[in-house]
């Protein structure tokens, strides 16, 4: 008894660290919140606030424009689809890199109408971001990839002209002369990773293409044989590889002396640069908030409230359970607002619905605990042994409910990538898998250190509920 008693209170003392974790690292208008004096420095620089979605910080709206003209009307569909990936990919790459800072950005395709002759739109929300110059720069002008082969017909001087000052203007030479487009573009490529020789340890990037570009890539290399093979970026040559032999499986190697930055770079370039399609941008807007400071704190209000009456409740019916299950409950909510904190997740109005429900899912379990140790009280047993078994016999049922639930969001996350239902998923997952662990571990541990095998008055009122004592047995020894 005296060890759980121990337990259950570091239990307590590592929740009230969480949630003095959880109120110090959120500013507070922009500030700090209050602290002591020794604990400034360190709080000032982890401060982690909570990531808000689009609908409760605001952020920038972005429309670009896809030019699919040259696109075949059936590969319309799938090249938009790879450019909302490969767009959705810069920008998490960003965040990564701490660029941008988003963490659920809303990338949608908005098919053309009538009249929008080769055109698609792609919609891009960026949670936060309220520089839009900044977000445009960051995202740009994404660059088209695409493969040329070198031509054997020798290049044409570069003509120089005498300019208005009788000056003589000499152009630039042009990249793209003397080679010949392949038809295979970025649409057609996969992945491109960094690989390490396991032989000579040095860097190379691999390419895969998807079924229609193994083919193609098949027909360029068995006909080209000892060519070159530019890879053109925006109209740039960043590679230039040597057609060795035959490259069946849509599987290729660039290799060269690489050092693993610019073996690193290139496959960046390839992977995050590469869109099937042209896009240039139309349109941008700094949004404001749509529920706005004011309704986060109507929000977190009427939470507390909540939470407040549910509480009650909790103490009317079950008593010291009841007690017990508002501890477990708060440390509930911490654990959960700290994993939240620490995984960076987004919480739009979607996600906190979700986290909200979670807290439903907690206070079921612990409701259909209580009501199974009620049960068992009431056929005699001690009170120790209604807890045992009272958990027992709820946890089947726990167990199966939660499950659905974690099948649901995992459906719903797979689903809706990409929009605000997958931070409702999220959320949900991870609230109903912290509940499981506090409904049955922390409230188990708790009521089991309060519990007493004596059969008083006072303790069949305090483990009773409602209107009614329970009828709990003293042991006997003869």
């Amino acid at each position: 008894m005296l060890k759980k008693r121990i337990y259950t209170l570091l239990i307590i003392i590592i929740g009230i660290s969480l949630g003095f974790f959880v109120y110090k690292s959120e500013p507070i208008n922009g500030h700090a919140p209050a602290k002591p004096a020794f604990l400034t420095s360190f709080f000032e620089r982890h401060q982690m606030p909570f990531k808000l979605g689009l609908d409760l910080s605001g952020g920038t709206h972005l429309v670009y424009e896809a030019d699919v003209s040259k696109i075949p009307v059936a590969d319309v569909a799938s090249s938009m689809q790879v450019l909302r990936n490969v767009v959705d990919a810069r920008v998490n790459s960003k965040q990564v890199s701490g660029v941008l800072g988003v963490l659920e950005p809303l990338i949608q395709i908005k098919e053309g109408g009538v009249g929008a002759q080769g055109s698609e739109q792609l919609i891009v929300d960026l949670p936060g971001v309220t520089d839009v110059t900044q977000a445009e720069q960051t995202i740009g002008e994404t660059p088209t990839l695409d493969f040329r082969l070198k031509s054997d017909k020798p290049a044409e001087p570069i003509k120089a002209t005498v300019g208005a000052d009788g000056k003589l203007v000499v152009p630039a030479p042009d990249p793209a002369v003397g080679y010949v487009s392949t038809g295979l573009t970025g649409r057609y490529l996969s992945t491109a990773a960094v690989q390490f020789d396991q032989n000579t340890g040095s860097a190379y990037v691999a390419l895969t293409f998807n079924a229609e570009g193994a083919k193609l890539f098949d027909d360029i290399t068995k006909a080209n044989i000892g060519k070159t093979l530019a890879i053109f970026l925006d109209g740039q040559v960043i590679s230039a590889p040597t057609i060795q032999t035959e490259i069946t499986g849509g599987q290729a190697v660039i290799t060269g002396n690489f050092t693993p930055v610019q073996a690193k770079s290139l496959a960046s370039s390839l992977s995050y640069g590469a869109l099937p399609v042209p896009i240039h941008l139309v349109s941008s807007e700094l949004i404001g908030p749509s529920l706005g400071v004011q309704a986060m704190k109507d929000g977190i209000f009427a939470g507390i409230i909540g939470f407040i009456v549910i509480g009650l409740f909790l103490l009317f019916w079950y008593r010291l359970p009841g007690l017990v299950a508002v501890i477990a409950l708060a440390l509930y909510i911490v654990m959960t607002l700290t994993v939240f904190k620490l995984l960076h997740v987004t919480l739009s109005s979607a996600a906190i619905a979700g986290f909200i429900i979670s807290i439903g899912v907690a206070v079921d379990a612990n409701v259909l605990i209580f009501e199974r140790i009620k049960e068992e009280l009431r056929g005699g047993r001690t009170v120790p042994d209604a807890i045992t078994a009272g958990f027992d016999r709820a946890w089947l049922s726990i167990r199966d409910s939660n499950i659905s639930t974690i099948i649901t969001a995992l459906i719903l996350f797979s689903l809706f990538a990409g929009t605000f239902v997958r931070g409702f998923a999220i959320t949900l997952l991870l609230g109903v898998l912290i509940s499981m662990f506090s409904a049955i571990l922390i409230s188990r541990l708790f009521l089991r250190s309060v519990a007493t095998k004596e059969g008083s008055r006072v303790t069949n009122f305090l483990f009773g509920s409602g209107f009614s004592s329970a009828k709990a047995h003293a042991v006997t020894t003869k």
